[in-house]
C-alpha cells in the first residue's frame, strides 16, 4: 500500500507563499488560538516529514533564530522538528543539525515514489514549493493543504506558489475556517488533460 503524500502550504489570498520586507509579522500576522490548535494538532499524528533542500535550510535558521526569539518556534513547528524527516537534496550531506532528519540524494520524483511505497506512516511536506511542483506534475501528491491567510501581497508577495504547475483540476476533500478569518482548504489533485 502507497503512503498518502500531503502538500502542505501557506498563502496569501493572491497566491504567494512569502513576502519581503514590510511589517507583516509570521503568519502575516493573523495567526490565532483556533488555527495554531488545529496546526499542532495536524502535526501530532505519526507522519515523515519530507523537505528540500532550500526550505530545509530555511527551517534550520529559523531554528537557530529561536535562541533570541523564542516565540518563532510555535509548539506546532516544534513537534514537525521532531518528527522523522527526509531531505532531498542533491548538495547536502550528513550529519544534519535536525534531530531525526537524513539526506536522501536524487531527483524528488524518484526519491518520493519510493518513499510512499516504504513507508508506513503519512508523509506531509510543508513548504518546499519547486519540489511539491515537481512530485504534482509525476502524480505523486495525493493531497494539497491550502492554509489562505486573510491578506494580499501585491507588493512584497514572493514565492507563487503555483507559478509554472501544470494543470490540474481539484477535488475539495475538506474545508475549515479558524479564527474567523482563516481558510483551511484540502483538495485531490488530479492532472487536467
Amino acid at each position: 500500500m502507497s503512503a498518502t503524500y500531503t502538500f502542505d502550504v501557506f498563502s496569501s489570498l493572491d497566491g504567494y507563499g512569502s513576502y519581503e520586507g514590510g511589517d507583516w509579522g509570521g503568519y502575516w500576522g493573523k495567526q490565532g488560538p483556533e488555527f495554531l490548535a488545529h496546526r499542532l494538532e495536524s502535526y501530532a499524528r505519526e507522519q515523515r516529514t519530507v523537505f528540500g533542500a532550500n526550505t530545509f535550510r530555511e527551517f534550520v535558521a529559523m531554528r537557530g533564530a529561536s535562541d533570541d526569539f523564542p516565540d518563532v518556534l510555535d509548539p506546532w513547528v516544534t513537534r514537525m522538528v521532531h518528527l522523522p524527516a527526509t531531505v532531498v537534496s542533491t548538495t547536502l550531506t550528513g550529519p544534519l543539525d535536525w534531530p531525526d532528519a537524513s539526506v536522501a540524494h536524487g531527483d524528488a520524483v524518484d526519491v518520493v515514489a519510493r518513499l510512499k511505497e516504504e513507508s508506513a506512516v503519512p508523509l506531509r511536506s510543508h513548504g518546499s514549493l519547486s519540489m511539491n511542483r515537481a512530485l504534482m506534475a509525476a502524480g505523486l501528491v495525493d493531497r494539497i493543504q491550502v492554509t489562505i491567510f486573510p491578506v494580499l501581497t501585491g507588493h512584497t508577495g514572493t514565492a507563487p506558489i503555483f507559478h509554472g504547475a501544470a494543470d490540474f483540476d481539484l477535488d475539495l476533500l475538506e474545508s475549515r475556517t479558524f479564527d474567523g478569518r482563516i481558510q483551511e482548504l484540502v483538495y485531490r489533485p488530479t492532472r487536467h488533460g
